[in-house]
């Protein structure tokens, strides 16, 4: 019986070994080498940058920003670990006690669910496999972890998953997350917004601070219990964290220059020269832009417009609103909503008007005046050539509910000449404003070379390029 013992389990044994060395052999030769994760290229947009190196545009359908392990904060690293696999630091690539469990949940429901991968199985599915749920897919994402964990680093698998995972909105990877749900880079977050990141992989669509807060911060809640729990952090951070606000707002790009006319011209160029990357092989244009004088160039454009659009007569408010005089704030903030800062210009709803002023509330919630010395330029436009009578008060061109533009009248220099030097005029005001009709362009070009220095063109809102 003994001896019948020991031949069935070592025929099980050797069935075993067959098994696995056939698996093996099928699988193996179809299976990319690891160390090309090395050579990865991650879909980067096209960015176009100033000479001096400052930001004028991105163009891509990716949002990533890619990052070296180093420019990763520890808490970040901690978080994610937690959340996602806290043996990373001890399992050869494959963790098999969570398969051991992920393979007995199957066994007790029967049905296939997500569990036992490991932080370096996500990253060979994630560059080299697909994320369907079959068994081959699996065993493949089993023998491709160990290859890479006996050629790659911790740290360097650690870089690539945290450069190449999808965190909603558009962000891969966690440098592009900070900066679309907080509009901050990676070392500048909080406890409590790394760890809302770091429990983004599980659901990034769904469960984002953006499209469902609550979700999200039952979320962020276990990644920080999962911290203290490993000793990351302590019961102090841990609350702080937890008291921290779970809404979030999605950021747009946070360009440094303003030359859009440039960027679309440098954006045709690619896409006719390489039209098959030009979004994705995170190709960077320096131009021969100067930030300065293009920042010098967008003011003396859009100030000669509103000047020379002022000259010939106010067309009006931009929409008006039956408003009553006692109606509560709130009301003023939703009639402000779809109105945006068009460069100087601000949009504002006109709350009171005077005999010779007016009040008005802005969408930042302040009630500023605007006094007669920037209301009484407002003559009816006729025609180009013509306007009407001067107004004798502010009824004249106001009224309660209007939606108006502002701008800012800076005080008056030695090396202006003021005909009504008054104390408003000296310490400037806000005056009435509206979007010109006028369009305008400017090019600096360097004598030397002919290089462009800075290129504005068409109008203040409408993105047409006069210039073309």
């Amino acid at each position: 019986m003994l001896r019948f013992s020991f031949y069935l389990l070592l025929s099980v044994f050797i069935a075993g070994v067959l098994v696995v060395g056939a698996v093996l052999w099928s699988v193996l030769p179809g299976l990319p080498s690891a160390n090309a994760l090395r050579q990865v290229h991650l879909q980067t947009p096209l960015r176009v940058y100033t000479r001096d190196g400052r930001l004028i545009a991105e163009f891509g359908e990716k949002r990533r920003h890619p990052v070296t392990i180093d420019q990763v904060p520890q808490l970040m690293k901690e978080a994610f670990i937690a959340a996602e696999d806290d043996r990373f630091y001890q399992h050869p690539g494959v963790d098999w006690m969570s398969i051991a469990r992920a393979a007995i949940e199957l066994a007790k429901t029967r049905e296939k669910k997500q569990g036992g991968s490991t932080i370096t199985m996500q990253v060979a599915r994630n560059y080299f496999l697909t994320p369907e749920k079959k068994y081959e897919r699996k065993i493949k994402e089993i023998v491709l972890a160990v290859k890479i964990e006996q050629e790659l680093s911790k740290d360097e698998i650690l870089e690539l998953y945290l450069n190449k995972i999808f965190l909603g909105h558009r962000a891969y990877g966690v440098g592009a997350a900070a900066q679309v749900y907080y509009g901050a880079a990676l070392e500048d977050l909080t406890l409590g917004q790394i760890a809302m990141i770091a429990g983004l992989p599980k659901a990034p669509s769904t469960t984002n601070p953006v499209t469902n807060p609550e979700t999200a911060a039952v979320r962020r809640a276990y990644v920080l219990s999962r911290m203290l729990k490993l000793g990351y952090i302590d019961a102090a951070a841990h609350d702080t964290a937890l008291r921290e606000p779970a809404a979030a707002v999605v950021h747009g790009l946070s360009t440094e220059v303003s030359a859009p006319y440039l960027a679309e011209m440098v954006r045709s160029v690619l896409l006719k020269d390489y039209p098959d990357d030009a979004y994705t092989a995170g190709y960077r244009v320096f131009t021969t832009v100067e930030s300065d004088k293009q920042e010098a160039a967008n003011k003396a454009v859009q100030t000669a417009l509103i000047d020379y659009d002022r000259r010939h007569g106010y067309r009006g408010a931009e929409h008006h609103f039956n408003l009553a005089p006692d109606v509560e704030v709130h009301v003023w903030t939703d009639l402000l909503k779809g109105y945006f800062d068009i460069g100087p210009l601000r949009p504002v709803l006109v709350i009171a008007v005077n005999e010779r002023d007016s009040q008005v509330y802005t969408a930042n919630q302040e009630i500023l005046t605007i006094p007669w010395e920037g209301i009484k330029w407002a003559r009816e436009y006729i025609s180009h050539n013509a306007r009407g009578a001067a107004p004798k008060n502010a009824g004249d061109v106001l009224q309660l509910g209007d939606i108006i533009r502002i701008d800012w009248r800076p005080p008056v220099t030695d090396n202006e000449k003021a005909t009504d030097l008054n104390s408003v005029v000296a310490v400037g005001f806000w005056r009435l404003a509206q979007i010109p009709d006028a369009e305008g362009a400017l090019v600096s070009l360097n004598s030397h070379n002919g290089a462009i220095q800075a290129l504005v063109g068409g109008s203040i809102s409408r993105k047409i390029n006069s210039i073309e």
